[in-house]
């Protein structure tokens, strides 16, 4: 070809990933109209297929990358046919996994939305109108669960990253050198923290990712209802100066990943405040449930946090991805993270104007914000307190039906998690034999549960013995969900018992 051809070819470019307006208009109709077709029949279809990676991997292309491609509405037509034959729908009015919620349908109108106008949510002058969005829905955030508003925060892809990002805001804040400048290596004691074993193995990640080791994590003692306690909090961090260690962080939960437990936040507070270290509360579940007009005073005492970090994409419904950090004190967040290198030229600007790169740990950062947005806009605070509180009675109904049935017993209850175990009428609980063929009943039980499509649960260890666990945060779950639930597991219970147990158990 020659040099004008290629020029030609150049000034007319049709690249190969281009959709015309005509053929986007009638790809997305379909895809919409099948997406659509999906969410109206939800109910009808399993919660899971039992499939191996093998049979899943024989369903897509096989062999190398193909050189040339294909046309754009017959991959969506075959990637949608896939995806909805093959998936577990944690939308499904049956799934009580995972604290993943049933995802708002205008959140996913709202992803095709931010994903067709692509602004950079990293610096405000490549995302003027985007920023304001995220600014404005991180103070409804705020004020929704009764935290200041006037402080910092932005969205992040889920619980672990704004997790670490309230950790290392902790840490620069609280060490006492320049953390920043001089490292880990200038400490003559050991940064630590302070967090109960029911803390969400984030903790775990950050102590390795960030330097300080598993060491330096000072385990709370927990009291009978599985929450922190506050005396034996004070005596560790006592302990703890006079070794000539550097205590700067408490973590507390504001509903634990197994049990739904919340830690007496205020009284941590006060602790936090006493020593002047750093109080973090984990609340990427149960935070959001400080809306409710009944919220317990442990609760609401995350207001008195130093930060706080939250998922939408659990009690907002929100699609995934989307995790919350607030900062009581904004400027912690750019003392942690703000870089300004000669590149960011709009750096320097109007004070006004909200650069995200210098709050967190990313540089690019998609338009995460625009589906919380909507969904606040669509439902607002009376609308979340109702589906909120729905889940939690929805829950609690769980725990009675259990409780009230001869084969089950009833463990936990709090929040919208409920722990139970199934245990044959005929046998007593309590020595080392039959709880220990209780615990592999049980295992036994939930993974046929999950193989059956008939529902999901997962499971909880509590005092070392294996329970199933119930995690409502689905806005499409009904009380005949949950009234159908003992009869389906003690269907397969009932089959798995007369295949396991032991003659002379």
């Amino acid at each position: 070809m020659s040099h004008d051809a290629k020029k030609d070819t150049l000034r007319h470019r049709k690249a190969p990933i281009e959709m015309s307006p005509d053929e986007f208009r009638t790809a997305g109709h379909r895809l919409v109209d099948d997406i659509a077709r999906l969410l109206g029949s939800i109910r009808e279809r399993p919660v899971n297929v039992d499939e191996s990676p093998g049979e899943l991997c024989a369903l897509l292309p096989q062999g190398s990358l193909p050189d040339e491609g294909s046309e754009p509405s017959k991959l969506l037509e075959e990637v949608t046919s896939l995806l909805f034959q093959h998936s577990l729908f944690n939308g499904h009015p049956r799934f009580y996994g995972y604290i993943t919620s049933a995802a708002a349908p205008i959140g996913a109108l709202a992803d095709l939305l931010a994903a067709s106008v692509n602004p950079n949510v990293g610096g405000w002058q490549l995302s003027p109108l985007a920023s304001e969005i995220e600014k404005q829905s991180i103070r409804w955030i705020a004020d929704m669960i009764g935290f200041p508003t006037g402080g910092g925060g932005l969205f992040v892809s889920g619980g672990n990253m704004a997790n670490f990002v309230c950790f290392l805001a902790a840490r620069r804040a609280k060490a006492p050198w320049d953390i920043c400048r001089e490292g880990m290596t200038k400490a003559d004691g050991r940064m630590l923290v302070y967090a109960t074993n029911e803390t969400h193995t984030w903790i775990q990640k950050a102590m390795s990712l960030f330097g300080h080791g598993h060491e330096a994590i000072r385990t709370i003692p927990i009291d009978k209802n599985l929450s922190a306690d506050i005396e034996s909090l004070h005596k560790e961090i006592e302990d703890d100066r006079r070794r000539g260690d550097h205590p700067f962080l408490i973590i507390g939960s504001a509903g634990t990943v197994s049990t739904g437990a919340v830690d007496p936040l205020a009284d941590m507070a006060a602790v936090a405040r006493e020593y002047d270290l750093w109080l973090h509360v984990d609340g990427a579940y149960g935070a959001l449930a400080a809306c409710l007009p009944d919220a317990s005073a442990d609760l609401t005492g995350l207001s008195e946090a130093d930060s706080v970090a939250v998922d939408p994409h659990k009690w907002l419904y929100t699609p995934l991805e989307a995790g919350c950090v607030l900062v009581r004190d904004p400027a912690a967040l750019q003392n942690a993270f703000s870089y300004k290198p000669p590149y960011y030229h709009f750096a320097t600007e109007d004070e006004s104007r909200t650069n995200f790169y210098e709050y967190g740990l990313q540089n690019s950062r998609g338009f995460r914000a625009l589906k919380v947005w909507l969904g606040l806009r669509q439902v607002g605070r009376q609308g979340y307190v109702k589906m909120i509180g729905d889940d939690i009675r929805l829950a609690k109904e769980m725990y009675r039906l259990v409780d009230a049935d001869a084969d089950f017993e009833a463990f936990t209850q709090s929040l919208s998690i409920t722990t139970f175990r199934y245990v044959p009428q005929d046998l007593t609980p309590g020595t080392e034999r039959v709880e220990r063929y209780l615990s592999e009943l049980n295992n036994a039980v939930l993974t046929r549960l999950k193989a059956s499509g008939e529902s999901f649960l997962s499971n909880a260890i509590v005092d070392g013995k294996f329970l199933l666990r119930g995690c409502i945060v689905n806005f499409r779950t009904s009380l005949e969900d949950i009234e159908a639930l003992p009869d389906i597991i003690r269907r397969h219970a009932q089959a798995l018992d007369a295949e396991m147990r032991p003659k002379d158990l």
